[in-house]
């Protein structure tokens, strides 16, 4: 059933008990009529519980709607009505909070086919054609343009471009594609064209791939085991066979009743519902969005973190770090050269460059003529100077002199994880500067939080090289990673990590995060930035960007654990106090039936301690 009809379903349900109690107690209506309301609400209410404690029983399960099946099948034999309602009452109030905290289910694939291109324009002999993409075959000519997403996965034949793969393979940076190269389906290209011939089309794309990976990761994953799953399996066999055993004794179905009321864990069924509940609505008012109660149990128990870099420990933004310059030049001479013959580019680096000099006050001058070649770097003439800006490869084929001493330098900055662009004026290298993904400013300190709060293990994964992986890990705190990754690289990991004692915790951004997301433990999707693959697929989404927010996450679900745990001790003092007084004769199934409803709000009350809970230390 559809989870907002079985909401408002159980809500009507709620309101005919209230109602019916009302009438009962306070005679509203002639005799026949009030019991005839009470008997008619409280045997239909009875039903769902019968029929969800059998559904369970079928599935190898013992859950508290057993145990109020079987306490609401004794009250309506010794017509107790009232106590059929206060039962009902409380098991109701239960499914209202399960179907407000599930909510309805998302599906993470609608939101991976939002990247498939629809339409693809294929070179033939009389020209450029435009098909469906399902019309593409193996072989084909596929012509991509600036701004357009690759829908195959291909080698170039023809052109030049810059590829940004960041939605498949988390790489930060964009990637130059030249002729013989491979490109991947749903990649957007920068700037710069290509021809590419067809290799793989629909499932077998990595694209395609990728979402198969996320429908066997979404079927394979196993739900969380609570708390109270326990504690009725346990519990509720007890009590069964105790209140036999109470029978074959006393042979008194009144007190057998009275244990069954007392002990029916009704309080136990709304308690720890609502204080998830609880969590779930204090972490939406900081930006942390929780999927199921399950999960927030789930947190308390995460022992180990997968981190993916891009997005995640950074923001997926370039920036420039050190100008190195040569000769005469100096830095803000050299950016403001940089800068102005990026100015002509789109590309996400030469922005990075154009920015850095805005920021500074450098002046910004556009040269009398230039030519960009995609994916390399930019020619131009700039104070009547022939100025080359761009890859080491492509100021050596313009002819630029570049010194061993200047290559060591720049491969020094490479091995430490940098990208270096350079500068040619007069056929001279006069400059380079290094450029990285930009480390979020909460990453070391929240790495830190992460292991006093008793994360044993933080694990970052990338598709970036070696030394871009190194680099972040060993400024963010992180001794273990592993580069170089592509999708499933990344899965792999996730389920070696799996298998280890404990949960585990995936946090991530992208398309290629989905699939990892939807088989760990606890997916926690990067929010701002991140995909609506990503999201749909983690069980956590962190709406506000905030890496410093899985820290916070995790304490909540340690807090809201702690006080399920108070609400069993609650109930169990509760419970002695009762049972005591029914097997000294002391209270009867109506009494017990009024101090089962009364002291049912105190685990409860204790519940809504979460709402006032100080996320932040």
């Amino acid at each position: 059933m559809d989870k907002s009809l079985s909401l408002k379903l159980n809500i009507a349900l709620l309101i005919a008990l209230i109602l019916s109690l009302v009438t009962y107690y306070l005679k509203l209506f002639p005799f026949m009529t009030e019991n005839t309301l009470i008997v008619i609400v409280g045997t239909f209410a009875t039903i769902p519980v019968v029929l969800s404690a059998l559904k369970a029983v079928r599935h190898r399960k013992v859950t508290v709607d057993l145990l109020a099946s079987i306490a609401l099948f004794v009250s309506l034999l010794n017509r107790e009505w009232a106590s059929v309602v206060f039962i009902n009452l409380m098991i109701t109030s239960a499914r209202i909070f399960g179907d407000y905290t599930e909510g309805k289910a998302h599906d993470a694939i609608k939101s991976l086919l939002k990247l498939r291109p629809e339409i693809v324009k294929i070179k033939k002999e009389g020209g450029i054609v435009q098909e469906p993409v399902e019309h593409v075959n193996v072989g084909d000519l596929v012509v991509v343009e600036t701004g357009d997403r690759i829908p195959i996965d291909g080698i170039i034949v023809e052109g030049d471009a810059s590829i940004d793969q960041s939605s498949l393979t988390g790489e930060s940076i964009p990637v130059t594609k030249t002729k013989g190269h491979k490109v991947l389906s749903s990649t957007l290209c920068l700037t710069g064209s290509l021809i590419v011939k067809t290799e793989k089309v629909g499932k077998d794309t990595t694209f395609e791939k990728i979402v198969a990976l996320v429908e066997s990761a979404q079927g394979g994953k196993l739900g969380i085991q609570t708390v109270a799953d326990k504690f009725a399996t346990v519990y509720i066999l007890i009590t069964l066979f105790g209140s036999i055993a109470v029978y074959l004794l006393t042979s008194n179905l009144s007190i057998v009743l009275s244990v069954l009321l007392v002990a029916c864990a009704d309080d136990i069924a709304v308690a720890i519902p609502l204080a998830f509940w609880s969590a779930i609505a204090k972490g939406a008012r900081q930006g942390i969005i929780i999927k199921g109660g399950s999960f927030i149990e789930g947190l308390a128990k995460v022992n180990t973190i997968i981190v993916d870099k891009t997005g995640t420990l950074t923001k997926g933004i370039v920036k420039t770090e050190k100008i190195i310059t040569f000769g005469k030049l100096k830095s803000h001479e050299a950016l403001s050269i940089f800068a102005s013959i990026e100015s002509v580019s789109e590309h996400p680096i030469a922005k990075a460059i154009t920015q850095h000099a805005k920021n500074d006050g450098v002046p910004i001058k556009t040269p009398q003529n230039f030519k960009e070649v995609a994916g390399k770097g930019i020619v131009a003439t700039y104070n009547g100077s022939k100025v080359v800006v761009g890859s080491q490869r492509f100021v050596s084929e313009e002819k630029v002199e570049v010194t061993q001493d200047q290559i060591k330098t720049a491969q020094d900055y490479q091995k430490d994880g940098y990208d270096v662009v350079f500068l040619g004026i007069k056929g001279k290298l006069a400059a380079f500067l290094t450029l990285a993904d930009q480390i979020r400013p909460d990453a070391k300190s929240t790495i830190a939080k992460l292991k006093t709060l008793g994360v044993k293990d933080i694990i970052m994964l990338t598709g970036d090289n070696e030394n871009v992986a190194s680099r972040v890990a060993r400024e963010v705190g992180i001794t273990t990673f592993h580069a170089n990754l592509l999708p499933q690289d990344k899965l792999k990991y996730v389920k070696t990590y799996l298998s280890k004692k404990g949960k585990l915790a995936m946090v991530g951004d992208g398309v290629n995060d989905a699939a990892s997301l939807a088989l760990a433990d606890i997916g926690i999707a990067m929010g701002a930035i991140g995909s609506d693959a990503a999201i749909e697929a983690a069980d956590i989404a962190l709406m506000q960007d905030n890496f410093s927010k899985v820290a916070e996450a995790i304490k909540l679900g340690r807090y809201t654990t702690n006080i399920s745990k108070q609400n069993f001790l609650i109930w169990g003092i509760v419970n002695t106090i009762g049972l005591t007084l029914v097997l000294t004769s002391q209270m009867g199934p109506q009494g017990a039936a009024a101090y089962n409803f009364v002291t049912d709000f105190f685990p409860i009350l204790n519940s809504f301690r979460v709402l006032r809970y100080k996320i932040l230390a």
